[in-house]
């Protein structure tokens, strides 16, 4: 590895990490920016009381609530220019945490601008909310999105998200875009700071848009592009000898879809029982003329793909993630990787040149439980990596307790060297805290790590 190609990928990791905090920066401006118009809009001057000053600070939630759910839409709509700059993984970490903070502002929000309208009306809160009508349909819609979004909220609770099956859960929190939907109205028909028209409405007109339509193109619009353009099905199903299943799938033109080894898509397989899911899993083979992944059985999804039938249609959403050669930061590069984590380790060590500096671990209960292991092995010797199996239960380190593990063992220059890490959460993160303890820098360390 030269010189050059180190520094352009040190700069290039520079970029992409001033992009995503001027991303994050920019939505908090947004928010700034919608409470300066209501100042503008003269709310101030009439606030005289106690009761005056609540509702303000109300409506300030209000607006601050709705910008982080214009985020939070945008987050998840798989825009490829938030998917470059964040990954997917970091994108929606920050869906799921703007998302919980937008939903209790929401609901502050609406008990301040009820509770007070009630004590200006001279009613109860329950009466204040039943006089809905003489506001308008878009009021009734509020109350709906409103009762969405505290459903959406309880159930992204851990101790009731830890009981439901991943495929129950995610039909439920579709329920926030619900929310969002009928939560619109409400700012433009009977918000006093946007219904008026001027640059305050077409700053607020704006901000929708590119929320809302980044989420049907890519959302809804994408995917079906890519059902008939692509026109993807199902070649083979194979079993391997450690339980998990590979399917193999062909199509039109699939090098247009730009996907690198070590990337995922969101597949959705057109067949009973598996058309109304999709599920995220990594490519397992650098992506050509075919498409492969390889899957363990964890859930109803994934247990079902052994009983996928050839000619199967398939829609995939992606290539997503940033786990790929294209955000290495320096020259030397270790994969690691515990179980079906495998397999985007597998796909980038496929991808390898003959100048990379490359060591791989692979953790394991047994070989029997590895996956791809023969595969893995023959790309090593083919492309000169340093390979270490270690097999065994669990011990002290993220390694097992016969052979322990530390990242400093690995790496000889950790300045200059890249881990890519796939597995388990709990164990992918271990190995993270060792890796930043042993000398690497954060913007070096890449996680892809499952489970929800």
């Amino acid at each position: 590895m030269t010189t050059v190609d180190t520094a352009a990928r040190a700069r290039a990791a520079g970029w992409r990490s001033w992009w995503a905090d001027g991303l994050e920066a920019a939505v908090w401006l947004a928010a700034v920016s919608g409470i300066a118009f209501m100042i503008a809009d003269g709310s101030l001057a009439y606030a005289q009381t106690a009761a005056d000053w609540t509702y303000v600070v109300g409506r300030a939630l209000g607006i601050v609530a709705a910008v982080l759910m214009m985020a939070q839409v945008l987050l998840a709509s798989r825009a490829p220019w938030v998917e470059r700059v964040l990954g997917h993984d970091r994108a929606i970490a920050m869906h799921t945490r703007w998302g919980k903070v937008a939903i209790v502002l929401m609901l502050v929000h609406l008990t301040i601008m009820t509770t007070v309208t009630a004590s200006y009306d001279g009613r109860g809160v329950v009466s204040q909310v039943l006089t809905w009508p003489q506001y308008g349909w878009w009021m009734l819609l509020a109350l709906v999105a409103a009762v969405a979004f505290l459903v959406v909220l309880l159930t992204s609770l851990t101790a009731v998200r830890l009981r439901w099956r991943y495929e129950r859960w995610h039909a439920v929190h579709l329920l926030v875009y619900v929310g969002v939907a009928f939560a619109v109205p409400h700012q433009f028909l009977e918000g006093s700071t946007f219904r008026s028209g001027g640059a305050a409405w077409w700053f607020w007109a704006v901000l929708w848009v590119v929320s809302l339509g980044s989420f049907i193109i890519w959302r809804i619009a994408r995917p079906l592009v890519t059902l008939e353009h692509h026109a993807i099905r199902v070649e083979a199903v194979d079993r391997l000898a450690d339980g998990s299943t590979t399917v193999t799938m062909t199509g039109r033109y699939l090098d247009h879809l730009r996907a690198r080894p070590g990337q995922f898509f969101l597949w959705r397989f057109l067949t009973p029982g598996l058309a109304w899911q999709h599920h995220p899993y990594s490519l397992s083979a650098a992506p050509g003329d075919r498409l492969r992944i390889t899957v363990k059985p964890s859930g109803d999804g994934s247990s079902a793909l052994a009983g996928l039938t050839p000619g199967t249609r398939v829609i995939a959403e992606g290539p997503l993630g940033t786990f790929h050669h294209g955000t290495r930061t320096g020259g030397a590069l270790v994969l690691v990787a515990a179980g079906i984590g495998v397999t985007p380790i597998r796909a980038m060590l496929e991808d390898c040149g003959p100048e990379d500096d490359v060591t791989v671990v692979i953790r394991a209960r047994s070989r029997e439980e590895a996956p791809l292991l023969d595969e893995v092995e023959a790309l090593a010797a083919e492309r000169g990596a340093r390979l270490r199996v270690v097999l065994g239960a669990r011990g002290d380190t993220w390694g097992t307790a016969a052979e322990p593990l530390a990242v400093r063992d690995l790496v000889h220059e950790p300045a200059t060297t890249d881990l890519y890490v796939c597995g388990p959460r709990p164990w992918a993160q271990l190995v993270a805290d060792d890796a930043r303890a042993s000398g690497l820098r954060p913007e070096a360390i890449h996680l892809e790590k499952f489970g929800w």
